[in-house]
């Protein structure tokens, strides 16, 4: 079964789940995706079958569109609210003040990848070595932030940010470093990814529903291949 499969990804799920979880729904054993979503985020998992996953190359340079929030005062080991907590202090900023921050996030710039991450050096995953309580030096990498807006303020006072960036960003770090750009230290405490390259979330669809009908939900590779944004 050869296609493009937009998935709704839950919280709690990692992208390769979603795939492990598909493989057996299609009955397919070649699943893949094309850009991993952490397991607390939700939003677009764009997933490709059985010959699609050979078409993966053509999606590698998408540029990709989140909803985040941002927690001020906050710092963990993970870059995130579901992390061990390193300092608390509760702090916070006004508006104007996180969007004057983030006028130096804007465009391309230099980003530390997370230890928290599936970036492999010396043939072993981040992750593995920070769950081992390790640490690497790592090297700064260049990512572009094409938009960087603060949506506003909830009740819980995280800020709500939209992205667009490019591949490899790590919005976790972005959170972190704005954070720290402002004096009081910074985590995300939500992410949905609404967009990568040309599909949106709202083309996207729940494993319940994949479940019932899927090859109803099943897109032709084609809409990979050609480029463009919708």
């Amino acid at each position: 079964m050869d296609g493009i499969l937009l998935v709704d990804k839950p919280a709690g799920w990692t992208s390769m789940d979603v795939c492990a979880h598909l493989r057996g729904v299609l009955h397919e054993k070649h699943v893949g995706h094309t850009g991993t979503l952490d397991p607390n985020a939700t939003g677009l998992l764009v997933v490709l079958t059985g010959k699609g996953t050979k078409a993966a190359k053509y999606a590698e340079n998408d540029e990709k569109e989140y909803i985040a929030r941002l927690r001020l005062g906050m710092v963990t080991d993970t870059q995130d609210i579901w992390g061990t907590v390193l300092e608390q202090n509760g702090q916070s900023r006004t508006r104007e003040e996180v969007e004057a921050a983030l006028a130096a996030f804007r465009g391309p710039i230099m980003q530390l990848p997370p230890m928290y991450s599936a970036i492999k050096i010396r043939g072993k995953k981040l992750y593995e070595i920070a769950r081992r309580g390790g640490d690497v030096e790592r090297e700064p990498r260049p990512i572009t932030i094409h938009r960087l807006e603060v949506t506003g303020q909830d009740e819980a006072g995280d800020w709500g940010l939209e992205v667009v960036c490019s591949k490899g960003t790590y919005i976790r770090t972005l959170c972190a470093d704005i954070g720290a750009a402002l004096g009081c230290g910074g985590c995300m405490s939500a992410l949905r990814r609404t967009r990568a390259g040309r599909f949106t979330v709202d083309e996207a669809h729940t494993l319940e529903e994949i479940r019932s009908a899927p090859e109803a939900y099943i897109l032709p590779l084609e809409l990979l291949t050609q480029g463009g944004q919708a």
